[in-house]
């Protein structure tokens, strides 16, 4: 990566906050140089408009999810493992990043409108599908069975699950977390 390219991630990465806070609409190049400690001036550098400053700020954030439970994936040497494991690490990022979460839907449903988006969507959306189907094919290998539904049905009802609790979650439901788990716990098994 050169220098450009780096300096693009890291005002990227800053951007995110702002963008998190606020949501797409809400969010300008002028908003996200007030919030952080870059100059308006800089982003136009760096971007040519708030829509490439977005594409590249989900791409960073959603690179760093695709990988999330990968460890989990790999250390797991028995279903039950595999199934804590991985309800371990939803819990903490529905927990610890709901406005992550939430830019990343309020840009998956902007993508139907904005063209710009459809590409970096599309691509996220097929590396977080592939992140499901590895938890999916190692929970099956671990059983000795094979997956009975195709990656793209399971990413839809896990990433259908993951929205609808993120959504109670950020409404202050108490036990949507807790739900969310017990979906999951009784979904998974039911894929294989």
């Amino acid at each position: 990566m050169d220098k450009y390219e780096a300096r693009r991630v890291e005002l990227a990465e800053a951007a995110l906050n702002t963008l998190a806070e606020l949501g797409y609409a809400k969010t300008s190049l002028r908003e996200i140089a007030q919030k952080s400690e870059y100059t308006h001036a800089v982003l136009h550098y760096y971007f040519e408009d708030k829509l490439d400053l977005i594409r590249c700020s989900i791409r960073q954030f959603k690179a760093q999810c695709a990988t999330r439970y990968d460890v989990v994936t790999a250390a797991a040497q028995s279903q039950e493992a595999l199934m804590n494991g991985f309800l371990d690490k939803l819990a903490e990022t529905i927990r610890d990043e709901p406005q992550m979460h939430s830019l990343w839907y309020d840009l998956r449903a902007q993508a139907l409108f904005e063209d710009a988006f459809r590409d970096v969507v599309n691509e996220i959306d097929k590396s977080l599908e592939e992140m499901v189907w590895r938890v999916v094919m190692r929970y099956a290998e671990l059983g000795g069975r094979q997956p009975s539904i195709t990656p793209g049905a399971a990413y839809a009802l896990l990433d259908g699950l993951f929205q609808k609790h993120l959504l109670l979650h950020v409404s202050n439901q108490p036990d949507a977390i807790a739900r969310l788990l017990d979906e999951v716990r009784t979904l998974l098994p039911r894929l294989v």
